[in-house]
């Protein structure tokens, strides 16, 4: 149950989240603006949803500002990182205010530095944060679709902590305390417990 501008706030499952968004009317526009672009294994991903799920649980009545909205999709025939762009700026044109990101995940592993990815749900699991580790789409219906490959219980209990994937290597937990350290998301959301490595 959630009530948006007060009141009690409880997500306990990913159709909770799947109902919270789908009423969002901002957040509806900008997944119908990306589904227009008719993406391989497309998802909108990480702190709009993030986000958007803190706010809540937090009675937020305003939301917080994000720094981009995260449109990944995974396609091997055209991995150039100018058709990014491209897409990009097709996206701004439909909605200018948006603060638009696209990337293609066949090339990603590249700047990544790691083994290629499998899909797009591939490279979500391997995101820093379990609390970022989300994607958002539209099926063929207009219905929200959401993925969460390391689970939603996290996000939706305020807890902050590295996927798997960043906890096998020194090198990968010091980037997840980095970026802790450098979002300062206590300071956003301070009912957020952090868990440290």
């Amino acid at each position: 149950m959630y009530v948006l501008g007060g009141g009690i706030f409880l997500l306990k499952n990913k159709e909770d989240v799947r109902k919270l968004i789908q009423a969002d009317d901002e957040m509806m526009e900008i997944l119908q603006a990306a589904n227009t672009l008719n993406l391989p294994d497309w998802w909108i991903c990480a702190g709009f949803i993030r986000a958007k799920i803190w706010d809540t649980l937090h009675g937020f009545t305003k939301r917080t500002t994000i720094p981009d909205v995260d449109v990944i999709y995974f396609d091997i025939e055209t991995i150039d990182e100018q058709e990014e762009k491209i897409l990009e700026a097709k996206l701004k044109n439909k909605m200018p205010n948006v603060p638009w990101s696209v990337k293609n995940e066949a090339r990603m592993h590249i700047v990544n530095n790691i083994p290629p990815y499998t899909s797009s749900v591939d490279a979500i699991s391997k995101f820093p944060e379990t609390a970022t580790a989300l994607g958002v789409k539209l099926d063929k219906e207009g219905k929200v679709i959401v993925t969460a490959p390391c689970g939603i219980a996290d996000v939706i209990n305020l807890q902050l902590k590295p996927t798997p994937y960043f906890t096998e290597t020194r090198e990968r937990e010091a980037i997840y305390e980095e970026r802790i350290r450098k979002k300062k998301w206590k300071s956003t959301w301070n009912k957020l417990n952090i868990y440290h490595t």
